[in-house]
């Protein structure tokens, strides 16, 4: 009870927030009267009742959630929804071959039978959220009780909050036919609440740009201020004729969505409100100062290393081949992307001192529970236990991190042996089929070539990070039979193996001994064992680090309730509200968007910089500079992409950009380089949310793709 007000002490404090200080990102479903009144100064026209309502139509009906990474708005009644370009990527790479490159070419449907179905693409929309917090907690205290003294409390939460929840989402979705419950962490674990969503699985492609304008400036330009970058899709959702949710078929018409967000080409300016709401990944904000540490020099930057590696070797056959390019595009954008936020976040963790800021907080937070003894009997002891765990699993977290993004996430080869290895011995004719079509996914997508040079490419490298220890016992055959040459194992390895096709499964089936023989699984087993083992030494601190850092997320929520504490972001709803508004750093000055002519300045230089490459026609369409409605009132330029101080973070790409009357005014797809600490600490005077103006996406959607019917569905 005590820690419910204390959550609601600090979401009531979200209205004693500074005006300019828009931090946070919000759940929809606590915006109380303090709240609403500071979004009504900045200018909302909207009451809580339009932003969420469980019993009637509101705003969030609008939003999706776009297959558990990015977020999405519906824009027609007709279920036609908006996401990122990237966001769309995997789908899009997916519907495309060397005969038909939509990925490449772009693609608009202009009648509704054109619509191509995106295979394994699902949408979920929040119909409500409900505290469970007591229920978890009454739990968890009976089994304190039952498991004491052989289990301390931290690893009775670490061992048995999962289960709880997952009994709690069980028992809702029996009683909730039609819905699935997902039950979530808020607060580092102090507080959970349900969150009800109806779910399609019938989604449609409507439109794509190419792929020069979806990913304009590639990694040059990824996390960078000023952008020009197109980054939107169109799909459509499908369901029965009843709107019930259904898996694809002919028969399924589109979704009737009442709910939708209209689109809105009046434009904005600086100070103008702006609001995202969206499914944010997650956010660390109140991560101990040696959990910061950890973050940086062990996580990120193994991370950075193994992905440099790995990443070269695929730029090499990438830029040879256009095959292999388009087999590997959507694995090149997820792996880079992690890869430059690693890079931006350790430069911001330090540039802005962060790591100092936190230990601030932490001073003070001495300082605060000493005035008190039963205070300092609950939480002192917390930042000396934080200290310890981390100071002790440091290491090992880089090389476990090492690990896993050499073995797990850099040589595809594994995943081919994990699939097969897990069919049964007596596996049937069924069995044996559907790991066949799961397998013909992977091929896809999948070179051997390429794979087999990033084996001996990250062997060898991990072996040096490693310092020689977790090494996989085939380490002790690259020693003895191939001299240390791990390139030379690798190409054994590929040559010998029966996993390079989807005949493995038959293969397999018909010879059981290849489970062992076969080096390929040799490989795969090794590598598996190895890391338990490693695993063991990082999960031994787990509990007693993920239960202090709990403490102290509740300890900060006590020590000032005067101030406006906000959850982590968690993958579930949440709203950002601020501003249109520009920036400086590092002494330059940034408007708060940008223009088609320095559209042209980037695509003139083409020849030096392959990521400026634009279509000529394309290019042509700029230059003669007919924008129409299109083009802003105020400014009399062609608007391209503009910046909010929205608090937003990975999985909010997608995220509808709202003015005040909740129409749709862009959509957010980036952050800026300067505030890539963002995700553990949020600096009000640089961290931006990086949009593309709706605008630009209607003139490429009408007057380079013809989309008129697309035009007319959005009431324009």
């Amino acid at each position: 009870m005590q820690m419910k007000k204390i959550l609601a002490a600090a979401l009531l404090a979200a209205g004693c927030m500074h005006l300019h200080a828009d931090e946070g990102m919000w759940m929809l479903s606590h915006i109380n009267s303090k709240t609403a009144e500071n979004m009504k100064a900045l200018g909302i026209n909207l009451t809580p009742e339009q932003l969420y309502n469980p019993e009637g139509r509101s705003l969030k009906d609008a939003v999706i959630n776009l297959g558990d990474f990015c977020s999405g708005v519906v824009v027609s009644p007709e279920g036609l929804f908006f996401t990122n370009h990237h966001c769309g990527y995997g789908a899009i790479q997916a519907l495309s071959t060397p005969e038909d490159d939509i990925l490449k070419n772009g693609f608009v449907a202009k009648k509704r039978e054109q619509e191509r179905p995106a295979h394994g693409l699902y949408v979920r929309f929040l119909d409500r959220v409900e505290d469970c917090t007591e229920r978890v907690n009454a739990e968890l205290a009976r089994l304190y009780k039952e498991k004491a003294p052989k289990m301390d409390s931290a690893r009775v939460e670490a061992f048995y909050t999962d289960s709880i929840c997952t009994a709690l989402e069980n028992e809702f979705n029996e009683k909730n036919p039609g819905l699935e419950c997902r039950v979530a962490s808020y607060y580092s674990g102090n507080a959970f609440y349900a969150n009800f969503y109806k779910v399609y699985n019938d989604i449609r492609l409507v439109f794509t740009a190419t792929e020069t304008l979806g990913k304009f400036g590639g990694d040059t330009d990824n996390w960078m201020w000023p952008r020009q970058t197109c980054d939107f899709s169109m799909f459509r959702i499908y369901a029965k004729p009843d709107g019930t949710p259904a898996e694809y078929s002919e028969d399924n018409v589109p979704l009737k969505t009442p709910g939708y967000a209209p689109v809105s080409i009046k434009g904005y300016a600086p100070g103008d409100y702006c609001m995202t709401i969206g499914y944010p990944g997650r956010t660390n904000r109140y991560l101990s100062s040696w959990g910061i540490v950890e973050r940086t020099e062990a996580t990120n930057q193994a991370v950075i290393d193994v992905r440099t590696a790995k990443q070269n070797v695929w730029k090499h056959w990438m830029d040879a081949d256009r095959t292999i390019e388009l087999k590997y595009s959507s694995k090149w954008a997820s792996s880079s992307n992690y890869w430059k936020n690693s890079i931006g976040m350790n430069k911001a963790v330090k540039d802005l001192d962060v790591v100092g800021q936190k230990q601030k907080i932490e001073d003070n937070l001495r300082q605060w529970y000493s005035k008190d003894e039963a205070t300092k009997a609950q939480y002192g002891s917390v930042l000396s236990a934080l200290e310890k765990a981390y100071t002790e699993r440091k290491e090992k977290m880089a090389l476990l991190t090492y690990y896993s993004e050499t073995f797990f996430r850099g040589i595809e080869l594994r995943n081919v042996a994990n699939r097969v290895s897990r069919l049964p011995f007596d596996a049937t004719a069924e069995d044996a089929a559907l790991c066949v079509d799961n397998l013909k996914a992977f091929f896809k997508d999948y070179e051997p070539r390429v794979d087999e040079e990033t084996m001996g490419t990250l062997l060898q490298n991990y072996r040096q990070w490693s310092k020689g220890e977790f090494l996989p016992s085939f380490y002790n055959l690259i020693d003895s039979v191939y001299g240390g040459n791990t390139m030379a194992y690798a190409k054994d390895v590929f040559a010998k193996t029966c996993l390079l096709d989807t005949t493995c499964v038959a293969k397999v089936m018909a010879d059981s001994t290849l489970r062992d023989t076969d080096m390929a699984m040799q490989y795969a087993d090794a590598i598996l064992d190895t890391y338990y083992d490693l695993l063991g030494t990082v999960q031994s601190t787990m509990p007693t680090i993920e239960y202090n850092e709990r403490l102290l997320n509740k300890a900060i929520l006590e020590m000032d309730p005067s101030q406006a504490h906000y959850s982590d972001a968690n993958m579930t709803m949440r709203l950002s509200y601020g501003s249109i508004k520009d920036y400086t750093a590092n002494g330059t000055h940034y408007n708060y968007f940008t223009n088609h002519q320095s559209l042209l300045d980037k695509i003139a230089q083409q020849q030096e910089n392959a990521d400026y490459i634009m279509e000529p026609e394309i290019t042509k369409l700029l230059k003669k500079g007919k924008f129409g409605k299109y083009k802003d009132k105020k400014t009399k330029q062609m608007q391209l992409c503009f910046l909010s101080n929205n608090d937003i973070t990975g999985g909010n790409s997608g995220s509808p950009m709202f003015d005040a009357n909740g129409h749709v005014i862009g959509l957010a797809f980036d952050g800026n380089w300067e505030a890539m600490a963002g995700d553990i600490s949020f600096d009000p005077a640089l961290q931006r949310c990086i949009g593309v103006d709706i605008r630009f996406v209607l003139w490429i959607i009408d007057r380079w793709g013809g989309g008129k019917n697309i035009i007319k569905e959005l009431g324009l």
